[in-house]
C-alpha cells in the first residue's frame, strides 16, 4: 500500500513540476554570447508566404528567453536574433519546446522536445551533412573548374560537373525518400506540399503519400493544401481530354484569354524576338518570390526584344489585379480565373506553378522552367542570336 501511495506522490510531483498547460506550446531557450536585455522575436509566414510578420517579442534574460502561446496545429515558424538578417526554423505546437542557440555559431542552433521538433532536428543534421560535403567539393575544386573554363577543358568541366551532379542527388533522394518512412512528420507535408513545384511531379505519387499520412498531419493546413490542389488537379484530368503536354522542340500552342481589363489577348499578339509564358497565381508563394527577379529581366530587356505574357492560375479577379500591382508586372496578363481547371495550363500540361516556357522568335519552345541566372543567360542568348 505504501508504494503505491509514494508511486503516486511521484506522478502528481511530475505532473506538477510541468511548466506547459494543456493546449498551449512553451518555447524555453538558452542564448549563449547575447547580451541581456536584447529582442528574440518569434515569426512566421504571412498568408501569401511573401514575408515574414512578427508574432511575439521576448527580452534575454540571464541567457534565456521563453514564448508562451496556444497553437491549433503544428506550424512553422522562425527565432529571429540581434545581428543576424536571417532566423533558424522550429516547429510551434503545444507542448514544451527547447531551443539551445550561441550566437557565434547559430547555424548549428538545436531543437527538441516535441516529436516534431526531434525530427526536424534529425533531419537538418542528416541535410547537414550533404550541404557540407556539397560545399566543400565546390570549395575545393572552384579553381579547378575556373583554369578549365578558360582552357575550354571540356572534359574537366563535364566530369567536374557530374560529381557536384551527384552530390546535389544525394540531397534530392532524402527529400523524396523521407515522407516514405515518416507519415507522422509534418517534415513530411511540407516536402511533399513542395513536389507540385518539381518539373518531376507525378500526381499518382503525391496522392499516394498524402493517403500515407497520419491524421494528426492530415488535420493540418499544409496537408489540406495538399489534397486541395491533388483533387483539383485529378477532377480536370478525368474531366477534360487530355493532350500532349507542350515539350521543349514543338511550336508553342496557340491560345487567348483576356487581360484584367476584359480585352482578349492571343498568344500571337505577343511573341516577341524571345517570349516568356509564365504560369502563375497570386495565392502562389514561390511564384511571388520568382516576381522580382523576373520584373529586373523583363525591364532590362524587354527593349531588345524581350516579351512576357502572364498565364494565371487565379479564381479571384481581385486578388489577381491586386498582386499584378503589387508586384509591379508591367508585362501581358490574361487569366480564364479558373485555378487548376485552366484551359491553357491544361493545355501546356501544366501541373506546379511556377511553371515557364521560353520560345524564340518562330514561337517554338526551346526551354521550360529556368530560374534566375539561367533564365537570364537563355534570354540574352536567343536575342544574340536573333
Amino acid at each position: 500500500m505504501r508504494k503505491v501511495v509514494l508511486f503516486a506522490l511521484v506522478m502528481a510531483t511530475m505532473v506538477s513540476c510541468s511548466k506547459v498547460k494543456k493546449g498551449e506550446f512553451l518555447i524555453t531557450g538558452t542564448a549563449k554570447g547575447f547580451e541581456d536585455g536584447k529582442t528574440v522575436i518569434l515569426q512566421t509566414q504571412d498568408a501569401e508566404g511573401m514575408m515574414m510578420v512578427n508574432k511575439d517579442t521576448v527580452k534575454i534574460k540571464d541567457g534565456k528567453f521563453e514564448f508562451k502561446g496556444k497553437i491549433n496545429e503544428p506550424t512553422m515558424y522562425a527565432l529571429s536574433f540581434p545581428d543576424f538578417q536571417n532566423g533558424f526554423p522550429v516547429i510551434v505546437e503545444n507542448d514544451e519546446i527547447k531551443v539551445e542557440v550561441k550566437k557565434d555559431s547559430i547555424n548549428k542552433s538545436r531543437i527538441s522536445g516535441t516529436y516534431n521538433n526531434d525530427e526536424f532536428q534529425k533531419f537538418n543534421d542528416q541535410a547537414g551533412k550533404i550541404q557540407k560535403k556539397m560545399m566543400d567539393f565546390q570549395n575545393k575544386n572552384m579553381q579547378a573548374f575556373t583554369t578549365a573554363q578558360q582552357m575550354k577543358d571540356t572534359v574537366t568541366m563535364n566530369k567536374l560537373m557530374k560529381e557536384n551532379s551527384n552530390i546535389q542527388k544525394e540531397l534530392k533522394d532524402m527529400l523524396v525518400k523521407y515522407p516514405d518512412t515518416h507519415p507522422k512528420s509534418f517534415i513530411s507535408a511540407l516536402i511533399v506540399l513542395d513536389m507540385f513545384r518539381s518539373p518531376e511531379f507525378d500526381a499518382a505519387k503525391v496522392r499516394k503519400l498524402y493517403n500515407s499520412f497520419d491524421e494528426s498531419v492530415k488535420n493540418t493546413k499544409i496537408a489540406k493544401k495538399i489534397k486541395t490542389q491533388l483533387d483539383a488537379i485529378e477532377k480536370a484530368q478525368k474531366t477534360t481530354p487530355q493532350k500532349p503536354a507542350a515539350t521543349v522542340g514543338q511550336i508553342a500552342p496557340s491560345f487567348s484569354a483576356k487581360t484584367p481589363e476584359g480585352t482578349m489577348v492571343a498568344l500571337r499578339d505577343v511573341v516577341g524576338k524571345v517570349t516568356i509564358i509564365d504560369f502563375w497565381a497570386s495565392w502562389c508563394g514561390p511564384c511571388r518570390k520568382e516576381n522580382p527577379s523576373v520584373v529586373a529581366l523583363y525591364n532590362e530587356m524587354h527593349t531588345k526584344g524581350l516579351n512576357i505574357i502572364g498565364v494565371s492560375l487565379d479564381k479571384d479577379a481581385a486578388k489577381w489585379k491586386e498582386a499584378i500591382a503589387k508586384d509591379k508586372i508591367t508585362w501581358t496578363q490574361v487569366s480564364n480565373l479558373m485555378e487548376w481547371k485552366d484551359p491553357i495550363a491544361l493545355q501546356y500540361g501544366v501541373e506546379q506553378i511556377p511553371t515557364t516556357f521560353v520560345l524564340d522568335k518562330n514561337g517554338k519552345i526551346v526551354a521550360k522552367d529556368l530560374r534566375g541566372e539561367e533564365l537570364k543567360a537563355k534570354v540574352k542568348e536567343l536575342l544574340a542570336a536573333s
